[in-house]
């Protein structure tokens, strides 16, 4: 309720949100770019390949890669229809909090010196999440669409 009254996202269709699709690295970041409040982009430089101009998550992406939110899969791939995993959705509100954490065994399946870390660190620390059970993460799972807008949910501090 909160993602479509804040116009987050409208769902897949008029009448529906499918709370158990992948969520795609595009429509991720357009998440955290509407919640953000749409800001335009510095400038209209892609650094990606792969994403089309005139695409729902173009302006988004070129955002977050200004913000340094994301940095692509590679140097010329960003890779929207990909599902984003679990460890790369916290990476992104980790990076759009802007803030620093020291990495802390927080489950079995993060090692601390991956390079996701800090950010499961930072999410569990805020609340963002509270893993797939008391001791993993799942950092390569899928990272569902009602759990992308539930992170970015508490990420925003709305709960």
């Amino acid at each position: 309720e909160w993602a479509v009254k804040n116009s987050v996202t409208k769902g897949t269709s008029d009448t529906t949100f499918s709370p158990g699709d992948p969520c795609t690295r595009a429509q991720m970041l357009t998440f955290l770019w509407r919640a953000a409040g749409s800001p335009e982009p510095a400038g209209d430089k892609m650094p990606f390949v792969d994403v089309k101009s005139g695409s729902f998550y173009e302006k988004a992406v070129i955002w977050a890669y200004e913000q340094g939110i994301a940095k692509g899969m590679d140097k010329t791939h960003f890779c929207p229809d990909e599902t984003v995993t679990r460890a790369q959705a916290v990476t992104f509100l980790y990076r759009f909090a802007d803030t620093d954490v020291q990495a802390k065994d927080t489950f079995e399946d993060v090692p601390a010196d991956s390079w996701y870390a800090e950010d499961v660190t930072w999410a569990v620390e805020q609340n963002v999440t509270r893993g797939t059970s008391e001791t993993t993460f799942s950092p390569g799972g899928d990272c569902l669409r009602a759990q992308a807008v539930t992170f970015l949910y508490r990420a925003m501090g709305q709960e």
